[in-house]
């Protein structure tokens, strides 16, 4: 059985000279490389307590999608500004280049409930320590993160640090 990250594709000097990216495509288009993926995500938290599982567009609602359906958790949508029908509440981030912004129903976390949040990647920490506010904003305790892969040369887990963040695949650089 291959390891995880023989799943996944790197391609140099993308989108710049120096930078490696690491493309989630090949994971998903394998049916194996799907199932490790999960499987190993999943086994990383088997000690957690929590109550709902938060992920957001779209790569975290591929992930935290089947880990919710496997534990039998809730399942939290968090999304760009605009694209939620109900009442919400918001957080802004700082890009590259300029900022966004995420958004939440806010009745999608009551005061109280301890929430994972479940992404495919953690680079630098802005776009989690954003929903990290957004989920207190609401009440709710993040009580950890997993991700597919980290990109521990952009320094994100130090930028969170006082919450548990596990990772399937820790790739060293940028």
């Amino acid at each position: 059985m291959k390891r995880l990250e023989e799943y996944v594709r790197s391609i140099p000097d993308f989108p710049e000279k120096g930078i490696i990216f690491r493309d989630v495509t090949s994971v998903l288009q394998d049916a194996d490389g799907l199932q490790l993926a999960v499987d190993t995500m999943q086994d990383k938290i088997k000690d957690m307590e929590f109550d709902v599982i938060a992920g957001p567009e779209s790569r975290g609602f591929i992930f935290g999608m089947p880990i919710a359906y496997n534990l039998k958790k809730p399942f939290v949508l968090i999304r760009k500004k605009g694209k939620l029908p109900c009442e919400t509440v918001s957080a802004s981030y700082e890009l590259e280049y300029g900022t966004a912004e995420i958004e939440m129903h806010r009745d999608a976390v009551k005061p109280g409930q301890r929430v994972l949040i479940v992404d495919d990647l953690i680079a630098t920490g802005g776009t989690t320590e954003a929903m990290i506010k957004l989920i207190e904003s609401l009440g709710g305790r993040v009580v950890g993160i997993v991700v597919l892969m980290e990109l521990a040369g952009l320094k994100g887990r130090e930028r969170l640090a006082g919450c548990r963040l596990e990772s399937a695949i820790c790739y060293e650089g940028k």
